[in-house]
């Protein structure tokens, strides 16, 4: 499902024509990436107040920034603008108008009236779009390039993207390092090498994997290249209230860090875990023993415990039995032993997986034949037929076979005793004479 109109990529006269629905998509996803539903798109502004005059601009990959439409324009979500920049013009694609800019303003802590918001010039002509796709051709033998360069200047940096200027005058080159980099070299032979100016930009690895993109472990995109805009630590503790196994193949992310959605439902974890009580360095003291804390199940609200005399076996308590046992220790008294509770041994037996042939498959040996080979033949239904004995002529035991197979075996029989007295007669007429070897027929002189 695309836009009304017929997406983003529509062109007119070689100009992409954007959507023209006047800041509202027909998708919740938009055609960028990281759009922003425009959910106040199809809502009219109250009598005498004026459209908020500050457009959401998206450059390449996940670049955007914030526009003044100073000269008024008529502009949608998708169209193709010419903006300021600090050195000539840039080209972008409008990704937000009308008031939702305003959120996102104050998201990215930025002042309304703040001058350092650039002004818009233009639509973008066809002029400006054939140079700015010229631009975008390069981008790729130019990182590779660059790459060289920088390996033979033996930097310890990686340069994972290079972003061109709409005008063609100025590359910006993304670049992750582990420490500072001197590359005041470096910057010097670029320039000489691609003719442009030059500005070096130091990013994450969170940052490098969405420019990038991918595919995560879940098979979808990868959020931080499809929505995630905030990047926020992730610790090895999420995973420890989330009682996740700490391995980090698993953990890691394609950047290399910790997972961002291991933050997503970590609220909830902990939430669930303020009914638990503490069990750090304390145990349940009974009159058989003392038992220790050997896991906990948020989900079934069980903990279970175990002996210090038998740790094989894991006893489950549901969350009421234990702050019950903890209260008697803290006033001094001991159960007797620790008995599992009814309703844990209940949902444990009843949630057991009862795995039934409710699609109709049968049984994975059903082609494998049991016992000898002189077994009955069955039908497709598997019922027994009835059969005749044939006796064959090797000496082997009889076989047993189905009416049908009998006479198929008969019909077969008759057609090659047929085809052996055919084969006598045809030897009886065209047999020669046998003539003694002393009895040859000669001329005689006579």
């Amino acid at each position: 499902m695309g836009c009304s109109s017929g997406g983003c990529n529509t062109e007119k006269n070689g100009i992409p024509a954007g959507c023209n629905n006047n800041g509202s998509c027909g998708t919740s996803d938009g055609c960028n990436k990281l759009s922003v539903f425009d959910w106040l798109g199809n809502m009219n502004l109250p009598e005498g107040q004026n459209r908020f005059d500050i457009v959401e601009i998206r450059f390449k990959n996940s670049r955007k920034e914030f526009f003044r439409n100073t000269n008024s324009l008529n502009i949608n979500v998708g169209d193709v603008i010419a903006v300021e920049s600090n050195s000539g013009h840039d080209i972008g694609t409008v990704s937000l108008t009308g008031e939702l800019v305003k959120l996102q303003l104050k998201k990215h802590n930025v002042n309304f009236d703040s001058e350092e918001i650039k002004k818009i010039y233009r639509k973008a002509k066809q002029l400006d779009i054939e140079k700015w796709r010229e631009a975008q051709s390069l981008e790729i033998n130019t990182m590779y390039r660059a790459r060289t360069i920088a390996l033979n200047l033996g930097l310890q940096m990686k340069l994972s993207d290079v972003e061109y200027q709409g005008d063609k005058s100025k590359a910006i080159f993304y670049y992750t390092a582990d420490a500072r980099v001197d590359f005041r070299e470096l910057i010097k032979l670029l320039a000489d090498e691609f003719k442009v100016r030059i500005e070096m930009k130091q990013i994450g690895a969170r940052q490098e994997a969405s420019r990038l993109g991918g595919i995560g472990s879940c098979g979808r995109e990868l959020c931080c290249s499809s929505w995630l805009t905030d990047f926020r630590t992730v610790s090895t503790s999420a995973a420890r209230y989330q009682q996740l196994s700490l391995n980090p193949l698993k953990l890691a992310g394609q950047c290399g860090k910790l997972k961002c959605c291991l933050n997503y439902e970590l609220d909830s974890y902990l939430d669930a875990l303020k009914e638990f009580p503490e069990m750090d360095g304390k145990k349940l003291q009974t009159k058989k023993g003392d038992a220790f804390l050997q896991k906990t199940d948020i989900f079934k609200r069980t903990m279970w415990f175990s002996y210090r005399s038998d740790p094989g076996v894991f006893i489950p308590l549901d969350l009421k039995t234990v702050h019950s046992i903890l209260e008697l220790n803290a006033k001094g008294e001991m159960p007797e032993a620790l008995t599992p509770s009814i309703k844990v041994i209940d949902k444990i037996i009843n949630t057991e997986p009862n795995f039934e042939n409710v699609v109709g498959q049968d049984s994975l040996t059903r082609f494998d034949r049991k016992g000898k080979s002189n077994q009955n033949f069955k039908s497709n239904r598997g019922k027994p037929s009835r059969t005749n004995t044939i006796q064959n002529k090797s000496g082997k035991p009889p076989v047993q076979a189905s009416k049908g197979q009998q006479n198929n075996f008969n019909s077969k029989k008759q057609i090659n005793n047929s085809t052996e007295k055919n084969k006598d007669r045809s030897s009886h007429t065209n047999a020669k004479p046998n003539l003694p070897k002393n009895d040859k027929k000669t001329d005689s002189p006579e």
